[in-house]
């Protein structure tokens, strides 16, 4: 009697589970279809970009160096703006094909401590540096010169105090001594 009670159950159980593998069988193929017909469709043509003239940033917001030097100093100077500004315009200022003269690194030096933001203005040291390029011999000495007593004064690191001058996971190569 039990037995032939649990005969529908099964059947309708069978019959549930029939239908959800066809159902996932159904999905998976259309997905497979739509997949497959994107990689064997026919390549779309693409405009090939030959030749790019690279504009200067002064050309597009026609400005001098000093007059871009007054613009940045009055941001860094302004106290109504946040560290979303600061960070914005250090930014513009690393896109541009210059390196900042030391009154305007100070400023933003000056800027960063007043946002209590010690790791932009070691950043912003770095990002100096790294402007520097190969000339980092002969323009990195002058920078530092003329802007270590504003960080002594405000009691920012720079990067080599901070050993970010060097690798950080760097050992000696047991290979190479030998």
């Amino acid at each position: 009697q039990a037995r032939n009670q649990s005969i529908p159950v099964l059947v309708s159980l069978f019959i549930f589970f029939d239908f959800i593998v066809l159902t996932s069988v159904c999905v998976i193929s259309m997905a497979l279809r739509k997949f497959c017909s994107n990689i064997l469709a026919a390549p779309k043509a693409r405009v090939m970009v030959t030749a790019v003239r690279h504009k200067n940033f002064l050309e597009q917001i026609n400005m001098s160096y000093e007059e871009l030097d007054v613009y940045y100093e009055n941001i860094f100077n302004d106290p109504k703006n946040d560290s979303f500004i600061i960070r914005k315009n250090m930014n513009d200022m690393h896109i541009m094909d210059m390196i900042p003269e030391p009154k305007l690194i100070i400023a933003g030096l000056k800027a960063c401590r007043r946002l209590n933001d010690h790791a932009l203005a070691v950043r912003y040291l770095e990002s100096i540096r790294f402007k520097c390029g190969n000339k980092k011999s002969t323009i990195m000495p002058y920078i530092m010169q003329e802007i270590t007593p504003t960080l002594i004064e405000l009691g920012i690191s720079t990067p080599e105090e901070l050993g970010y001058d060097k690798p950080e996971l760097a050992t000696e190569n047991y290979l190479w001594v030998n």
